[in-house]
């Protein structure tokens, strides 16, 4: 008896790569969904700097961050605040934090108005809150997250 090749009815050791193909781009398409969801406040463009410290206080959930937008909007997180309401919200966000932990996050976008920084600045002040981080993004090369450097009130 010789051995045939090709007709039928033997066993087929071929791997069928098509459902896991498919599975990968349902992940893909997902992930590629869900990506932007997970930015946490508003997009707002930082300026840039050689060497921030990093503080990793930033990604907390619990952390106070406020983002100052380019037209001048004002977010808490992702909740857009009112100039007037910025004080009540940021005693009400430091009522239940330790002294360490009372440090006020500022995401000024590159092009936003400088008095709207300086005015939210004297707005954290007046709340009592001793340490405010400007965040900002290192330069290209340099790598890493966006950072800040917590500096006391003066």
């Amino acid at each position: 008896m010789a051995m045939t090749s090709g007709g039928g009815g033997g066993l087929q050791s071929n791997i069928n790569v098509t459902p896991m193909v498919d599975i990968m781009l349902v992940l893909l398409i997902i992930f590629m969904v869900i990506t932007p969801l997970l930015q946490s406040g508003v997009s707002v463009t930082l300026p840039h700097n050689d060497n921030p410290d990093p503080d990793q206080n930033i990604i907390k959930d619990t952390s106070v961050v406020i983002a100052i937008t380019e037209n001048g909007d004002i977010y808490i997180g992702k909740k857009k605040i009112d100039k007037d309401q910025l004080k009540a919200e940021i005693d009400q966000k430091m009522a239940t934090k330790e002294d360490k932990d009372r440090i006020v996050y500022i995401r000024s976008d590159i092009n936003a108005n400088y008095g709207a920084v300086v005015d939210t600045i004297n707005v954290i002040r007046d709340s009592g809150i001793d340490q405010i981080g400007l965040v900002a993004d290192k330069n290209k090369g340099a790598g890493g997250p966006a950072t800040a450097a917590p500096t006391p009130a003066s």
